[in-house]
């Protein structure tokens, strides 16, 4: 699939991932990175909370984290992902604690438009939300 695009060096993917002001706020870190998959780690932050009688993170902050993972998957194999085209989430339940684990794969690599999905997972494993974007190239 990735064959004859060049890999990005998991350091450099880290060094660039630092450079956005909003992923540092984040505190995203990259976790692990192959062939198959890439995972980005965050750290929990009061922040996040939108539900204080629950406390549990706003939406929209996962829907971040599987669009920032999805992406960084593919840039990692080299592809020259720019931008997000389409993204779908699903909530599966809420996200209470952290830190929070996004895993993404690989789904198709194309001329224009590439996809990846990903999967978010909180600290004991549970999986919270999941999501398919679509990638300008």
């Amino acid at each position: 699939m990735t064959d004859n695009l060049t890999r990005i060096d998991p350091k450099r993917l880290e060094e660039i991932l630092q450079i956005t002001p909003f992923h540092r706020w984040l505190g995203l870190t990259l976790r692990s990175c192959s062939n198959e998959q890439l995972e980005l780690e965050m750290p929990w932050r009061d922040e996040i909370v939108s539900n204080p009688a629950i406390g549990s993170a706003h939406g929209g902050v996962l829907a971040s984290l599987i669009d920032l993972t999805g992406l960084y998957t593919l840039l990692s194999q080299g592809t020259g992902a720019k931008a997000t085209a389409d993204l779908r989430v699903d909530y599966h339940r809420p996200a209470t604690s952290g830190p929070l684990v996004a895993s993404g794969k690989i789904i198709k690599i194309g001329k224009n438009i590439s996809v990846a999905e990903t999967r978010v997972y909180g600290p004991t494993g549970n999986l919270l939300a999941s999501g398919r974007g679509a990638y300008v190239c």
